[in-house]
């Protein structure tokens, strides 16, 4: 399968989601090779020492290399049938240097010679030196401090890629044919899983290994009233995680249940969710449509991931906000006067976002970022107000730090690292609030689970968000299920109208493989943690309405 193929596969269930991680010039191989061992850690420590040697003798006053191999597997289903099951493999070396004050890289595939590395930190080294005549501004790069010889690994306890193709195989099945017995008319299904085994080294004097795993199970499934021609869907209610094969193998504790509908904790049970979804889809069709006006949202964490990350993830990110992105991504309204004003009302007094790489299963969650830093955890919205941005090493400085966030990342070893979205998360209330006490006093109001449609402007100020299940609540009690649903706000007016976070015991963290963004486009993984959380007063428009 070609990237444009996978891209619509992948579009089929991700809906809101933009670009796959599907790692360019990957090759196809047979499903053994993705557990056969790559270079040792000794030889890439070798290859990297002889680049870093190569750019530095060259005049680089800094330099880093990253090693990467990148393995995917993809089984693709659709009701009977399997469409598609990819084995890729991709592996090189990507070298950036700084020389004159400014950036050069190169990368070479399949570089496995001390002679092959020390070559492509030549070419980077030219092309920084071309590069610097046409220089405005030299590179501030903040310190960072060398880690030695280091590692991390995704904390998992099954392989995915030691999982047999054939158990992948019968558990979509398995998934499709409960769909299909529970009234579904059309199901299709998916498993994506992602291990990166990426070295860095920089003249820092840091050697570090990882090796990151992540995996996404999703479905569709679709409804349809043959009388009258309308359907419904419902997506997956599992998420992406860094997990291994583990994810799958659901306990009942995993599950959240007198809610309506299902919800699934650290642990997802695909075909419990297909059977249900089949049930939602055929009540969908007979659902209510939505009448517009003024209601309270309360929103589950499985909706609310695609409305934090695309009205905070993006318009915190440090690049949006001084236009870097303008071309193409967008730019972001959080703008660096009203952060120095120190009291811009993002949310209301209850609203805290933290940023980290560091939450466990998270698909954000690594040692070091792509420029040696060591992930951590820190504010982006206190008691409502904008207190920070996230950035790399040749960002901090802007913002009057001298630190950076550790928000690197490349997609590949021939992409060139720049700052993505670390996770972003809405802190849980600290005072006790279970679901039911938050909705008791809700008179007139909705219950949005999953994500749905979305659309927001370029800088991420006003919107509009849909969802997968809208349930009615009147007076305190859920009475029913609702379709047609969206509502429409703007960033700051929603986040303020936010007046009560379910506590940590509700907290789950929602994960995505595709955030997308830079030229040439790359896409990277994160994750959004919050509890379930209400919102008064929304503007909810009927997604039906004949105009």
């Amino acid at each position: 399968m070609n990237r444009r193929d996978f891209i619509q596969q992948a579009s089929i269930a991700a809906g809101a989601f933009i670009i796959p991680v599907v790692t360019p010039g990957g090759r196809s191989v047979a499903s053994e090779a993705l557990l056969e061992p790559g270079l040792d850690v000794m030889v890439k420590k070798r290859l990297a020492d002889a680049g870093l040697n190569a750019a530095t003798a060259k005049g680089a006053s800094y330099a880093d290399i990253r090693i990467g191999r990148y393995l995917n597997q993809f089984v693709i289903t659709r009701e009977d049938k399997v469409q598609s099951i990819v084995n890729t493999e991709s592996y090189g070396v990507g070298v950036r240097v700084i020389v004159n004050g400014c950036w050069g890289f190169a990368s070479l595939g399949e570089a496995k010679t001390e002679n092959d590395v020390a070559k492509t930190a030549e070419i980077a080294v030219a092309i920084a030196k071309a590069n610097s005549k046409l220089l405005a501004e030299p590179v501030q790069l903040a310190a960072q401090k060398g880690f030695g010889e280091v590692s991390y690994k995704t904390p998992i306890i099954k392989n995915l890629f030691e999982v047999p193709i054939k158990e992948k195989v019968d558990l979509l099945m398995a998934v499709n044919g409960a769909a299909q017995k529970n009234g579904a008319d059309y199901v299709n299904s998916q498993l994506f899983m992602v291990n990166e085994q990426k070295y860095f080294a920089s003249t820092d004097g840091s050697y570090i290994d990882q090796d990151i795993h992540r995996l996404w199970p999703t479905f569709t499934v679709t409804g349809i009233d043959k009388a009258t021609g309308q359907f419904q869907t419902r997506n997956s209610l599992g998420t992406a995680k860094a997990m291994g094969y583990e994810y799958l193998e659901s306990k009942p504790a995993d599950r959240i249940t007198g809610r309506k509908t299902t919800l699934f904790n650290s642990r997802y049970d695909m075909i419990d969710d297909a059977t249900l979804a089949a049930v939602q889809v055929k009540e969908k069709i007979k659902a209510k449509s939505v009448e517009p006006g003024k209601y309270d949202l309360v929103l589950d964490p499985t909706h609310l991931r695609l409305t934090i990350h695309e009205s905070v993830g993006h318009a915190t990110e440090l690049d949006r906000v001084l236009g870097y992105e303008a071309n193409f991504a967008g730019t972001s309204f959080a703008t660096m006067d009203k952060w120095k004003s120190k009291n811009f009302n993002y949310g209301s007094k209850i609203v805290n976002f933290f940023a980290d790489k560091i939450q466990p299963g998270s698909m954000g969650a690594v040692g070091w970022d792509d420029e040696g830093v060591k992930s951590k955890k820190w504010d982006l919205i206190k008691d409502g107000i904008l207190v920070n941005y996230q950035a790399t090493r040749d960002q901090v400085h802007m913002i009057g730090e001298t630190e950076s966030h550790g928000c690197s990342y490349a997609d590949s070893w021939n992409s060139v690292q720049f700052q993505r979205m670390p996770n972003v998360s809405l802190a849980p209330q600290k005072e006790k609030l279970s679901f039911e006490e938050m909705i008791k006093d809700v008179k007139k109001g909705i219950y949005i689970v999953g994500y749905g449609s979305f659309s927001i402007d370029q800088q991420r100020y006003n919107f509009q968000f849909g969802g997968q299940l809208f349930y009615e609540i009147k007076n305190g009690e859920i009475v029913g299920m609702l379709k047609d649903v969206a509502y429409q706000s703007n960033t700051q007016e929603f986040w303020n109208s936010c007046v009560k976070i379910c506590d940590d015991s509700d907290f789950r963290v929602e994960g995505s493989f595709f955030d997308g963004k830079g030229q040439p486009s790359q896409s990277s993984c994160v994750s959004h943690g919050s509890s379930t959380s209400r919102f008064d007063g929304a503007n909810v428009i009927n997604t039906a309405r004949k105009v």
